[in-house]
């Protein structure tokens, strides 16, 4: 009986299929695209529909008179591409190849390469998706579009060796404008005015912000209906005033409020935040996270793909993952860090949904045991992936606050505190930006109302408004 071919894009992945796949199929990788429009010409018909011409990319030659020679040889050929428009072209691209061949195509999609999932898809074939191979193919000819025409236009007006094109030419203006944003900025100077307070002694001591004065309220040159103060002079001035009352708690208010965990990756949002704590460019991201996708080999656990697929823009988890991700919190951190029902995200309107958020294809294979597997960057993204979206299943943070208020004259100070008083999913993960009561802004001494404090230092702070941030 002939084998099957299943053709994926990367050698990479292909040999995490050889280890996954019964001996009945054999695996071939095209490389990525095997077909594109000629660099030599436009390569689209503007009078016929936009209609494209495609050619066999140079150099590819080979591989498509293997991968011809393979499919002839086989019962059914399974195209195994990546599960986006750029995989569904590629898989077009190769049956339009190979179907002189072998006319029995048919196109499979995973999410996650692992044993089941695989299997799962192999039960499963279906056709390709035409819908989302004119979607590539649009996007490949306005690309081209744009930057066989736009790019001579440049040549001529501006100089030589510069490019146009669909999403840079964009992104250059948006750059563009906020640059000029931050040219035509005028900064504003402004102070506020802190106040050190004790009840008993320095050991006691907090921090309040001068908050009002007969009613008018203090603030910056960005809010409404606030006096600022606008110079030196009138702040220190201000200050000398402040230094002669006595002073007294007003009051104390207690409260209460929950810190919730963010949801699993998206790839934007992974992006970002390794970004901010691990300092990788997004484009390092992506290739670490492809490698993590395709499969690495664990030792006596052979090669399994670590992450799902990470090109995304949804939050949405399967089933058995939450369920996995739960039993592992019971198990570990215990009840008190499970909320009573699984926790489900919803995605932006626009999302296309068409994948899982990023989260690991098995929580029990956690960090710590497959990391003499892993480059240390490899683990250090998988780690990141890993906690992101166990700490989405579990508990919020409790945070106790309190807030003083001091009296003294005509003046009112403000000071705020804030601890954690159960950690939730925090005993696991922090996002890079912090709230205030995640920062350490710290709590205050024990003070009831009509308590007299007294005064022990006045600083003024000088300050000047900022321009929009360049972007990252």
């Amino acid at each position: 009986m002939a084998k099957s071919l299943v053709v994926v894009e990367s050698p990479t992945k292909a040999r995490t299929l050889r280890k996954l796949l019964a001996r009945s199929y054999d695996i071939a990788a095209s490389m990525g695209h095997v077909r594109d429009l000629p660099k030599s010409q436009l390569g689209v018909d503007v009078e016929r529909d936009f209609a494209p011409k495609y050619i066999v990319i140079k150099g590819k030659g080979p591989i498509v008179k293997s991968l011809r020679e393979a499919a002839k040889k086989a019962e059914t050929v399974y195209m195994a591409t990546d599960p986006d428009r750029e995989g569904e072209a590629i898989s077009w691209h190769l049956r339009e190849a190979l179907r002189p061949v072998n006319p029995t195509v048919r196109r499979i999609e995973f999410h996650e390469v692992t044993k089941d999932a695989v299997r799962r898809a192999l039960a499963h074939p279906r056709e390709i998706d035409l819908d989302l191979v004119n979607a590539q193919q649009a996007r490949r000819i306005l690309d081209r579009l744009f930057g066989y025409q736009l790019s001579p236009l440049l040549w001529r007006k501006v100089r030589g060796g510069l490019s146009a094109g669909r999403v840079q030419s964009v992104a250059v203006r948006l750059v563009v404008d906020r640059e000029r944003e931050i040219t035509a900025f005028q900064p504003q100077e402004y102070w506020t005015i802190e106040g050190t307070f004790t009840p008993d002694g320095p050991d006691a001591a907090f921090r309040a912000r001068l908050v009002s004065r007969d009613g008018t309220k203090y603030g910056t040159p960005l809010e409404e209906n606030v006096h600022v103060l606008s110079s030196e002079a009138e702040a220190q001035a201000l200050t000398a005033e402040i230094r002669a009352p006595a002073y007294r708690v007003k009051e104390v208010k207690p409260g209460e409020r929950q810190r919730h965990p963010a949801p699993p990756f998206t790839t934007s949002t992974l992006q970002q935040e390794a970004n901010r704590k691990l300092s990788f460019t997004a484009a390092r991201t992506m290739r670490l996270a492809q490698q993590l996708y395709e499969g690495v080999d664990l030792g006596k656990e052979g090669t399994v793909g670590l992450i799902t697929y990470m090109r995304t823009d949804s939050v949405r988890v399967a089933p058995q993952a939450v369920a996995e991700a739960r039993e592992y919190i019971r198990r570990t951190y215990g009840a008190a860090y499970l909320p009573e029902s699984p926790r489900h995200y919803r995605s932006r309107r626009n999302a296309q949904d068409a994948h899982e958020a990023i989260r690991p294809t098995a929580v029990p294979r956690t960090p710590d045991q497959v990391k003499s597997h892993l480059r240390w960057d490899q683990h250090r993204l998988y780690e990141l992936i890993w906690k992101r979206f166990v700490a989405s299943q579990m508990s919020s943070a409790a945070i106790d606050t309190l807030t003083v208020d001091v009296a003294g004259g005509p003046f009112l100070f403000r000071a705020a505190g804030a601890r954690v008083r159960f950690p939730g999913f925090l005993v696991l993960y922090r996002e890079t930006v912090e709230n205030g009561e995640e920062n350490g802004e710290g709590w205050l001494p024990d003070l009831a109302a009509e308590q007299a404090v007294r005064l022990l230092a006045v600083d003024p702070a000088q300050h000047f408004t900022q321009p929009p941030p360049r972007y990252t």
